[in-house]
């Protein structure tokens, strides 16, 4: 591809409809950027540093260790140890000895932690606003859509960690009757049910 062929190359870009749709991605992710800016001010923290107390409320406690958020946000270990090592010290997190390794441990939220979590984690609602007005059958085009492009990125390495239904091992889609199916629930799903992160997912292959 040539240099004239960029996606953010006005008139290559005004020419065809996929680059626009590259570049509203591309402002997308600087509003989410800006607004987990913004949270992150509050509470004297780096973005990373919100999206890690996020994470940990929200997973079970093996993906609760420094090597996974590593893969989970495309990080060194190191530069996550570091962000660990300050919200530590802030009393936002512990660390806690897995019995298992006592090489490992796992990362704890302290009540001070959650507190933020729960005013930090509102951040994205003003992106939520106009999907919400959206028709509910305009919801499902667009998340299959996302869904896809998510899948795509994930195949060819660009993001490492996916636990949405689209790569899960219990996930089927029925191409005659366009329907998608888990076997882990043993039940149809619903667009609106395919999950972006699911607790139970396990990749395909995997035995």
């Amino acid at each position: 591809m040539k240099m004239k062929d960029s996606d953010f190359n006005l008139d290559f870009q005004n020419q065809h409809i996929e680059s626009k749709i590259v570049a509203a991605l591309e402002r997308i992710s600087q509003a989410f950027r800006v607004l987990l800016w913004e949270e992150s001010k509050d509470y004297s923290l780096s973005p990373i540093m919100i999206q890690i107390l996020i994470f940990l409320d929200n997973h079970s406690l093996e993906k609760r260790k420094v090597s996974y958020l590593a893969d989970e946000f495309n990080m060194t270990k190191a530069t996550i140890s570091d962000s660990v090592r300050v919200l530590v010290k802030k009393e936002l997190v512990r660390k806690e000895y897995d019995s298992t390794d006592n090489r490992s441990q796992f990362l704890i939220l302290t009540d001070k932690g959650r507190d933020i979590v729960r005013k930090a984690s509102l951040f994205s609602q003003d992106i939520r606003k106009p999907v919400e007005q959206m028709e509910e059958a305009e919801k499902e085009i667009l998340l299959l859509k996302l869904l896809d492009i998510i899948s795509f990125l994930n195949k060819t390495g660009v993001i490492t960690i996916q636990r949405m239904c689209l790569s899960c091992r219990y996930h089927e889609y029925k191409s005659d009757s366009k329907e998608h199916f888990c076997h882990l629930l043993n039940e149809r799903l619903k667009i609106s049910d395919l999950r972006i992160d699911c607790p139970e997912h396990e990749l395909v292959g995997k035995t």
